[in-house]
């Protein structure tokens, strides 16, 4: 990869330099986004060094002690933006307390860059132009646990470019000498699932990086049997700001119970695709174009859910309003399907390959998704049988809950939700029929997917 995705964020009309000084009404999300964006420096695809970086926001707001931060972040409601959505303060004393009783070393602090999303580039997006803010919040979440050691991971394909501008940060970093605790930068392999808290960890370690069964959770005893902090590195970013600015700040944006803002990767039926950041409660009609918009969207990536555009053009991008329609705001990625693609085709060939991205360690990934997927490869041909749409969604159920992670889950939601958004395309494939006008595949989808233990090392 030669670079990551340029953000094109800037052209929004909300969107005004940081102002640390602005106050907006918690909970009205559209009016406090004016003061976007937070995390990435306007104007330019051009990463920014420490010096600008400084100009912009000062240095690291150390605190002096563990523990100190906790209180500012659990009074913001920061929550992960890697997709779980797990209030952040509840990762940080979990931590504390591992630390307490642990004979151990101290905590160790990991932040994931390592995006395993194909439709996503937020991480890579924010790594590539405000690594510096990223490494604030690693520094910050490394003294707030008490932990001498901490780490940058990024999936290896993604290293480019995007490796070289933080190994230049780094070593700015450096010979300014602002950082408490060393900072390593290793790569995960372009796995779907390198990505996943307990994987990454294993890699670290020096094993594959394939899922393990908890308990113990990471928080509790994680690499070299410590107590470890995986956070997502825009989470990190936030942190950062939180740090500076405090609650009441980032409370300005978002809404009152899912408060601040997100970075979002938004892929329209026209092929474009940009980044952009938007205060969690933003109307998803402002982000897909308008209440006019058609066809069928996917909210929060491979692990979501379609719905039809006329359906999500009434709803907003918080969890509280999409988990009405089965979905939640993931990782921020809102694509849009144009209407020349087969709904049924295109999630057909994700659920082939998020099968091949399985672990194949339990009996959901290894049986349950192959046969899954195999289905859904029958009712994207033509004339399938009736059957096999029930034999899904018996196999979706059964798969659900089982699994050493969450791929399985994630995997049956998708499924199950194109049943139902494409149900009228079924219909046509029933009568041997397609709606489809390109042969042309829309979602994209990496074209070597794991065979041997060594692909996930």
């Amino acid at each position: 990869m030669t670079s990551p995705m340029t953000s094109a964020a800037h052209d929004e009309p909300w969107e005004e330099p940081l102002d640390p000084t602005a106050r907006g009404v918690p909970g009205d999300g559209r009016r406090a986004a004016r003061w976007l964006p937070r995390l990435l420096p306007r104007g330019t695809d051009v990463p920014e060094d420490l010096r600008a970086h400084v100009a912009r926001y000062g240095g690291p707001p150390y605190r002096g002690a563990a523990q100190l931060l906790v209180g500012d972040v659990r009074a913001a409601g920061l929550t992960g933006r890697g997709g779980a959505a797990f209030p952040v303060h509840r990762k940080l004393a979990a931590v504390l307390d591992a630390a307490r009783r642990s004979r151990y070393s101290r905590p160790v602090v990991v932040a994931n860059g390592a995006e395993s999303e194909p439709a996503s580039e937020k991480d890579a997006t924010l790594l590539w132009l405000a690594p510096h803010l990223v490494l604030d919040g690693l520094q910050l979440a490394a003294e707030a646990v008490g932990a001498d050691q901490a780490i940058l991971c990024v999936h290896a394909h993604r290293g480019g470019d995007v490796g070289i501008a933080l190994r230049r940060a780094l070593a700015e970093r450096d010979g300014a000498q602002i950082d408490k605790v060393p900072v390593e930068l290793a790569e995960a392999p372009p796995r779907f699932l390198a990505g996943q808290e307990t994987a990454l960890v294993n890699r670290l370690g020096g094993g594959p990086a394939l899922p393990t069964f908890v308990p113990p959770r990471v928080t509790e005893r994680g690499l070299g049997n410590a107590p470890t902090l995986v956070q997502n590195v825009e989470t990190l970013a936030h942190l950062a700001l939180i740090a500076r600015y405090g609650p009441r700040w980032f409370r300005a944006a978002g809404t009152e119970l899912e408060p601040g803002s997100m970075l979002c990767t938004l892929r329209r039926a026209d092929g474009v695709s940009r980044i952009t950041e938007v205060p969690l409660g933003t109307p998803l009609c402002d982000l897909l174009g308008g209440r006019d918009v058609e066809g069928t969207v996917l909210v929060g990536g491979y692990h979501g859910t379609w719905i039809p555009a006329g359906k999500a053009a009434a709803l907003t991008l918080d969890s509280q309003s999409l988990r009405g329609a089965g979905a939640s705001p993931g990782a921020g990625i809102l694509i849009t399907l144009p209407p020349t693609a087969c709904g049924l085709a295109e999630t057909a060939r994700v659920a082939r390959y998020l099968a091949l991205e399985s672990a194949g360690q339990c009996g959901p990934c290894l049986n349950g998704l192959p046969r899954i997927a195999g289905a859904l490869d029958e009712l994207a041909g033509p004339r399938p049988r009736r059957r096999t749409v029930e034999d899904v969604q018996r196999w979706a159920g059964l798969v659900t809950g089982r699994g050493a992670c969450h791929h399985p889950d994630g995997t049956a939601r998708f499924v199950r939700s194109a049943l139902i958004a494409f149900a009228g395309e079924l219909g046509l494939h029933e009568r041997g029929r397609c709606s489809a006008t390109s042969r042309k595949w829309f979602l994209p989808v990496p074209a070597d997917p794991a065979r041997t233990e060594e692909d996930w090392m």
